[in-house]
């Protein structure tokens, strides 16, 4: 599991989803919330404007990644 460190209060789930290099843009985030391939502290998340804060894990295919 990566350790990603935010410098604010919280992101947006396709915003995080580029920051860690799984989509090349938001388009590509939507298309893979939509698609059901993202995890938020394990259960599928399907609003791609989820906010994620520190403590939460986000994972997409067998890649983990826990907000700090």
């Amino acid at each position: 599991m990566k350790e990603i460190k935010l410098y604010t209060e919280y992101i947006k789930l396709d915003q995080f989803l580029k920051l860690v290099n799984e989509a090349a843009s938001g388009g590509e985030a939507k298309v893979m919330v939509l698609a059901s391939e993202v995890k938020l502290n394990g259960v599928v998340e399907i609003q791609r404007g989820k906010k994620i804060r520190p403590g939460d894990i986000v994972s997409v295919e067998n890649r983990s990644y826990k907000v700090i």
